[in-house]
């Protein structure tokens, strides 16, 4: 069994967790070892960690953990050290030409570390064992609704399910926005239905077949479009700075992916994600304006819920992280081999 080292998350706004003390008690009984960290702003105490039998150390001690420890977390990693030398399970952003992708992927070659992305813990027919999807996608609804009724205070806080919920309840007299969903078929895409369900909507659904042959028209047609879309590879765009000048109906876009500075971005119309204490840009003024919400943490804005089910999804696998005919860690193993590669083709 692996070494399992939860580190403190250096964003300010995540307060989600990958491993829950519920889940790290089953990984300790199992016969894992499982340090945490401390950390203020995670939404599990550390006395529950305690109290599950995990070594507790302060912050941003990872850095000196022993070479076979494996480093657990969501979002980014510090600046330093400036070479990595253990294997690291969180989203790394890095496989497809984001912005500062070529960085990191040095700093692992430097230091003979690896970086097993959770982005691609898959199993045979490459669907993620492992997603905050759901949340995602509920959470980037549940904000367009409510910037849409005028009800979106920021800075924005983390929620509880009830108190979101009760944020979406309709009040008599409010007007139903048209609103589109693409990717519906996906868990993002689930997570958004529901949340526009709980503010008594529906949405048009697109998928795979509409997004081949895209209706444009039809598209700029609805007053929210909210963007749940996962690629690889790249796509013609689903909107382009030229839709925002044509005649529109559109007046809120979410993309709940933030692809933004890939070249698998679908919505090239931003350069930054948006913010907790400023969640909503403007991107065209005038007469009729249109905004943009694009938070890469959404699902840190339901903590508890969204802690929860990541970690259900992701503890099973990293009990077996140490098997070596394991194909789930083979095959991330093999991503991050190909990253490197180009990587150093680029070079």
């Amino acid at each position: 069994m692996p070494h399992l080292w939860l580190r403190h998350e250096t964003r300010q706004t995540e307060r989600r967790t990958a491993i829950t003390a519920v889940d790290a008690e089953r990984l300790v009984r199992d016969g894992a070892t499982v340090t945490v960290e401390e950390s203020p702003q995670r939404v599990v105490e550390i006395e529950r960690y305690r109290a599950a039998g995990c070594r507790i150390v302060p912050a941003a001690t990872w850095f000196d953990a022993p070479d076979d420890v494996v480093v657990v977390g969501l979002k980014e990693l510090p600046v330093l050290p400036a070479a990595l030398r253990h294997r690291h399970v969180y989203f790394g952003h890095a496989y497809k030409n984001q912005e500062g992708a070529q960085e990191l992927l040095r700093r692992f070659a430097a230091g003979g570390g690896m970086l097993l992305d959770a982005e691609y813990l898959t199993d045979d027919a490459g669907r993620r064992l492992a997603s905050f999807g759901y949340w995602a996608g509920y959470l980037g609804a549940a904000l367009s609704i409510l910037r849409h009724r005028g009800r979106l205070t920021t800075p924005l806080h983390p929620y509880t399910k009830g108190e979101l919920d009760a944020a979406l309840a309709p009040r008599t007299g409010e007007p139903a926005p048209r609103v589109l969903v693409i990717g519906a078929q996906g868990r993002c895409g689930q997570g958004a239905q529901d949340a526009l369900a709980a503010a008594g909507l529906a949405a048009t659904c697109w998928d795979l077949a509409e997004t081949r042959e895209l209706d444009r028209a039809a598209l700029l047609d609805h007053d929210l479009l909210i963007n749940t879309v996962l690629v690889h590879e790249p796509v013609p765009p689903f909107v382009t700075h030229r839709d925002l000048d044509s005649p529109r109906r559109l007046s809120l876009i979410c993309d709940v992916t933030c692809d933004v500075t890939s070249d698998c971005n679908t919505l090239p119309i931003y350069q930054r994600v948006t913010s907790w204490p400023e969640p909503v840009v403007r991107l065209r003024g005038g007469g009729h304006p249109l905004d943009l919400i694009a938070i890469d943490n959404l699902p840190s804005l339901l903590p508890a819920e969204a802690s929860t089910a990541f970690s259900a999804q992701l503890t099973p696998l990293l009990a077996r992280l140490d098997d070596p005919a394991d194909p789930v860690w083979q095959r991330a193993a093999g991503e991050f081999r190909l990253a490197l590669q180009r990587r150093t083709a680029d070079v």
